[in-house]
């Protein structure tokens, strides 16, 4: 336990340099380019011959064209958007307010395009796809911080911005014209030295034949295949596309194995090549690079984490054929610390048990060609023709799924910790900044906090119907009977657990999930109003709380309507809540919407009532039969005699109007004996309960008898 931590320390720390970040955001924000390409691809190669007849034929092949034209337009150029995306990002953390951020991705392109060699007459499709990754990285991160640096450099050296008297965004544009000349200059110099040092087309050219180059020497053994899939792994874990960098060394190495077993059976030979292509795509890269086929089993079967599982889910169509880009750049595994031993060691294992297995005979050797993108147990079938291929491709995946399964739940833990760090921050600040953020939208803010606001909603959207709950505050008379119970919706996030009330209705108002909401929680009280008369007596009041908006548009009437056709309304002593902050205006309309809901028999009561010059309105008009006296200003009782002149004229108004009385936020027994004395006999508050769900709330009296 004490490794794991250190582990998880280690990989949080790491996480946090400014570099992985700027990798990560980056290709994440790749994620619709991917999902685009990846459905193209799979359209494009689905592994039915009649099915690929068909778009070869259809229309003199535009469907296949059409497929392509996506293809290209998205994988086909995949190492640009990297480094578009990657120097946008690594702009955005590390440069200042003043820099503009443009000149680092413009800066960061000319340097790709340089190192990858468009210089060159053979420049083609290939030197902008998954080959030029490692380009991309180098481009969209040493170009950005080289401008940066010469940015601010001259900053500092002259506080006059190189103008030619045109407009201000003219001028903020040119000033850019040097950091970048400066960062293509630099990078200009370096690569004419390494053609000249290594005598090589481009710098693409040249890590692609270093990493050819380490596998000219030895057979074509199972070391030389073991240290091409760790290779791969490494070189898919920083970022790099392993598959097409090593492309080179599987088509001299093991593509031409197939051939020669193919040729053996023809001859009446047995055929004795193991390495082939296909041994790697249907029992070492299952799913795609990292066998992550099982990585997206262990995710969906014992994930916590509901993003993990819907990213899982997105990604299993284009995985089921081993396209697996969206899963590598989303979850992600690149740069990830805890990912970094089970997406090496899974293929390692894969690859060692699958040769085994061939060498001993227990699998035939593969004689049929299968395209990579065959979905796995069918490729494992149709490449060796036997059903033993299938069975060992489960064997392989249940050992995978085994070994990705505890770092799925350490990085659950990780973000489990990652999102109370987040809300405990988060929290904070709501609560300091409660009421200026009341009149704003607090998702609408351009910041952390505003994005982590957008979680909660998304979260809240999600629980709708099940991990939102009803607690339940009892009423007492000053003898002790309890007269009614006030609803409370309380939200149990998964991990969070119980969310601050105000956080919630403000987020659902946001949301606009109220309307929704409202009927949910409608129907959860009433559907608990038997229990509820068990528990406190027959006749008791239930009070539920709407919304302002909800009375004046009628929503609440047409609510309430629906609902007596299923529950026994008239037999139901229901209130309804509505707090003086969210007054509406009175009108004709809402006049009449008010004495309906009146004339159901349901009461209506003023919320958080102090004196408000609207509220009075209302009580002139008649409209309403309770109120609540404001909680600040029982509070105040104590301590104010004028907070206790106000109280004792609200409660002689109270009684000249016939309306009933509910002081809350009741808290010591000197309270409820000055209310006692002003005439306000029915409170609600901690010195009899606080809010509870319906199981756990206190024997009917307990608490009005210890109190008395």
């Amino acid at each position: 336990m004490k490794a794991m931590t250190r582990f998880l320390n280690i990989s949080r720390k790491i996480e946090k340099f400014s570099v992985i970040r700027a990798i990560r955001d980056g290709l994440v924000s790749m994620i619709p380019v991917l999902f685009i390409g990846a459905f193209a691809l799979v359209l494009k190669t689905f592994p039915i011959e009649g099915y690929q007849n068909f778009i070869a034929s259809f229309w003199d092949g535009a469907l296949h064209r059409f497929f392509d034209f996506i293809y290209t337009a998205t994988f086909g150029v995949l190492s640009v958007y990297m480094t578009f995306s990657i120097s946008r990002a690594f702009a955005r953390i590390k440069s200042g307010p003043n820099v503009v951020q443009a000149g680092a991705i413009f800066s960061s392109l000319l340097v790709f395009f340089m190192l990858s060699g468009s210089f060159l007459p053979t420049f083609s499709l290939d030197n902008m796809g998954p080959k030029s990754m490692l380009v991309a990285l180098i481009s969209g991160l040493g170009a950005s911080a080289l401008y940066i640096f010469f940015f601010n450099l001259m900053a500092k050296r002259s506080k006059r911005a190189l103008s030619l008297g045109a407009d201000y965004n003219f001028n903020r544009m040119l000033s850019t014209f040097f950091p970048i000349l400066f960062v293509v200059l630099s990078f200009a110099l370096v690569n004419l030295l390494i053609l000249k040092i290594f005598n090589v087309d481009s710098f693409r050219d040249l890590y692609i034949k270093a990493l050819n180059g380490l596998f000219s020497v030895g057979d074509t053994g199972f070391f030389k295949g073991f240290f091409f899939v760790f290779l791969s792994s490494v070189l898919w874990f920083f970022g790099i596309h392993g598959s097409d960098a090593l492309e080179g060394v599987m088509q001299n190495y093991f593509t031409p194995g197939l051939q020669a077993n193919m040729d053996a059976v023809a001859n009446g030979v047995a055929p004795d090549v193991i390495l082939t292509k296909e041994f790697f795509d249907c029992f070492v890269l299952m799913g795609g690079c990292g066998a992550t086929i099982c990585l997206l089993i262990a995710i969906l079967a014992f994930s916590r984490n509901r993003a993990k599982r819907g990213l899982g889910a997105t990604a299993s169509v284009s995985m089921i054929f081993n396209i697996n880009e969206i899963m590598v750049f989303g979850l992600p595994i690149i740069f990830n610390p805890i990912m970094l031993i089970p997406f090496l060691l899974v293929p390692l294992v894969n690859y060692s048990i699958a040769y085994a297995a061939i060498a001993m005979g227990i699998v035939p050797m593969m004689t049929h060609s299968v395209e990579w993108t065959t979905p796995i147990l069918l490729n494992g079938y149709l490449t060796t023709g036997s059903i033993a291929g299938l069975l060992l491709q489960l064997v392989l995946v249940l050992v995978g799924v085994l070994i990705y399964l505890p770092f799925v739940k350490m990085l659950d833990r990780d973000a489990e910790r990652v999102l109370r760090d987040n809300f405990d921050d988060f929290l904070t600040f709501f609560q300091k900044n409660e009421r200026e953020l009341q009149n704003l939208r607090v998702t609408d803010l351009n910041n952390v906090y505003g994005r982590f606001a957008k979680e909660l909603s998304a979260d809240i959207r999600h629980d709708l119907t099940s991990n939102l709950m009803m607690y339940y505050q009892p009423q007492y008379a000053y003898d002790g009977h309890c007269v009614g119970v006030e609803a409370l919706l309380r939200w149990k996030h998964p991990i969070l657990g119980v969310i601050y009330p105000p956080l919630v209705v403000k987020l659902v108002a946001e949301s606009g999930l109220g309307d929704k909401l409202e009927e949910v929680v409608f129907r959860r009280v009433l559907d608990d109003f038997p229990a509820l008369t068990q528990k406190y007596g027959e006749g008791i009041k239930i009070s539920i709380n709407s919304t302002g908006s909800s009375f004046a548009s009628g929503k609440v009437l047409s609510l309430m309507k629906d609902l007596s056709k299923e529950y026994p309304l008239d037999k139901i002593n229901l209130c309804i809540e509505l707090t003086e902050q969210e007054a509406f205006s009175i009108n004709e309309q809402t006049r009449a919407i008010l004495n309906e809901i009146r004339s159901m028999g349901i009461k209506l009561a003023i919320d958080d009532f102090s004196m408000g010059q609207t509220t009075l309105h209302y009580l002139r008009e008649n409209l309403f039969d309770i109120i609540k006296i404001d909680g600040s200003l029982v509070k105040g009782l104590s301590v104010s005699s004028n907070t206790r002149e106000i109280v004792a004229s609200l409660v002689e108004l109270a009684e000249s109007l016939s309306l009933q009385v509910i002081a809350e936020f009741v808290e010591t027994v000197e309270e409820k004996e000055l209310l006692h004395q002003m005439g306000c006999d029915q409170y609600q508050g901690y010195l009899y309960s606080p809010a509870v769900p319906l199981v756990e709330n206190r024997p009917v009296g307990g608490a009005a008898k210890s109190a008395a």
